[in-house]
């Protein structure tokens, strides 16, 4: 798994690499987003506002906002609206309610079209209107109304006439006992009077409180409820982008290929021997594969990874070759006697096909030196037969521990040994200098002649 961290830049080569199959994903979370309206229909929402007159505290209106969408209060709206197969419980899923500042609660309705919701929204304010107003009145029976703020004052006032005949009754006198009596009933007089006054001021509000007023009729809306159909079709476009993304970037987590000359030498049990350079230009790129599917990946561009690294611009023609030629002196040096050697590849690393066919190039094509390349899901590699080594040609970030491990296996199996890796890279070519290029007779020989047997000499 890699470590590197994610940077813009990581997702800028992303967009840059996989733009075409990104952009196909973008198509496909549309087309979803698209199907996903089709079967959700367009709906229309808008409110109705209900003033609360007086003076009403959170939990009340709290208490009012569950009344309004309470079952008796939707039933009775679907009654009244008499739509042909909609009953209250329908109805329950398309009401909302909710306290907004200034004692003020908002009914909301949804319906499938502006027409319908606008109806909705007025029906039910108006049936919580008149069922918070039948709560609130006063309907108690006649026997009952003396209890009432009307019968209070009665009894005040025949209390107050009661209080004035005592007073008089008492002694006229200015005993202790006398004026002890009339200041208690005075103070008895001023009691009820200021009981009065505070009915008097309460009882106004209480009449107020229980008053509700709908502020005027909802407004028919003029645009659809969310979802709208445009918002599920940017939606899905933009989460299909954004699964494409994170995938990418979670595949690059998990990449378990080789990219260092250390690595991979590691795991085929050898020794690295150097590393060249590939030029990446058109001119040299191999004929590629044919097929539907191998056209369509190339048309996506998921036919080489997205996360290598790009190429570096390189030297020269001649740069280059003379990096082929120390490869080719230190596979020398390397071998304490000369051998004849197999060059294998990897089957579809063109950059090392390229690469090990460079390295028979400045062998002077010795037909002691030899290509093959070995499938990687299943390497096979020819029995030892004239060669007695085998040197691995392959591109760096291409191929995982186990893969290699596998190639290494194949070639114990068929009788060789791993005697060097030559690691090789894709680069951006510079214009060759003519007059820098070394003489012929510079060119070194990758293998020497021995016996004819192939073992060592």
């Amino acid at each position: 798994m890699s470590e590197d961290t994610i940077r813009l830049a990581t997702i800028g080569r992303i967009l840059r690499r996989r733009w075409r199959l990104l952009t196909l994903c973008t198509l496909a979370g549309a087309a979803v987003g698209l199907g996903a309206s089709l079967l959700f229909p367009p709906s229309w929402t808008t409110s109705a506002s209900v003033l609360m007159a007086g003076q009403w505290e959170e939990r009340e209106l709290l208490t009012q906002v569950e009344v309004a969408t309470s079952s008796a209060v939707i039933d009775r709206s679907a009654a009244a609206l008499k739509w042909p197969g909609v009953d209250g419980t329908e109805l329950q899923t398309k009401v909302a309610a909710k306290a907004a500042d200034g004692n003020i609660i908002k009914i909301t309705g949804t319906a499938d079209t502006p027409e319908k919701a606008q109806r909705l929204s007025d029906q039910v304010a108006q049936q919580f209107v008149g069922f918070a107003s039948r709560i609130g009145s006063d309907d108690t029976a006649p026997d009952d109304a003396e209890a009432g703020p009307e019968a209070l004052r009665k009894q005040v006032a025949q209390t107050n006439r009661r209080i004035s005949e005592l007073a008089e009754a008492a002694d006229p006198g200015q005993t202790v006992e006398s004026v002890q009596a009339r200041t208690e009933l005075e103070k008895l007089r001023t009691a009820l009077q200021d009981a009065m006054e505070k009915l008097e001021e309460a009882d106004p509000a209480i009449g107020a409180k229980n008053s509700m007023v709908v502020m005027g009729p909802a407004a028919k809306p003029t645009s659809e409820a969310p979802p709208t159909r445009m918002q599920l079709v940017a939606g899905g476009a933009l989460i299909f982008l954004l699964v494409a993304v994170i995938a990418h970037l979670t595949a690059a987590r998990m990449n378990r290929r080789l990219r260092s000359e250390a690595e991979i030498a590691a795991a085929l049990g050898s020794v690295a021997i150097g590393t060249v350079d590939v030029p990446g230009d058109r001119s040299a790129e191999p004929a590629k594969a044919s097929g539907a599917r191998a056209r369509a990946r190339r048309f996506l561009g998921v036919d080489a990874p997205w996360d290598t690294p790009a190429p570096h611009t390189s030297g020269d023609e001649t740069s280059r070759r003379v990096r082929y030629r120390r490869v080719c002196m230190r596979l020398r040096h390397q071998l304490p006697v000369p051998r004849r050697l197999l060059i294998v590849v990897p089957e579809g690393d063109d950059v090392a096909r390229r690469a090990a066919g460079q390295l028979v190039t400045e062998a002077k094509n010795d037909p002691l030196l030899r290509v093959v390349e070995v499938s990687v899901a299943h390497p096979m590699v020819p029995d030892r037969e004239a060669e007695s080594g085998v040197l691995v040609v392959l591109g760096a970030g291409a191929w995982t521990a186990e893969e290699l491990g596998g190639i290494a296996s194949a070639c114990a199996d068929g009788g060789h040994e791993v005697v060097g890796v030559v690691v090789a890279g894709a680069v951006r070519a510079r214009p060759s200098r003519s007059a820098d290029q070394p003489p012929e007779s510079a060119t070194l020989a990758l293998a020497v002649r021995g016996h004819a047997t192939g073992g060592p000499v």
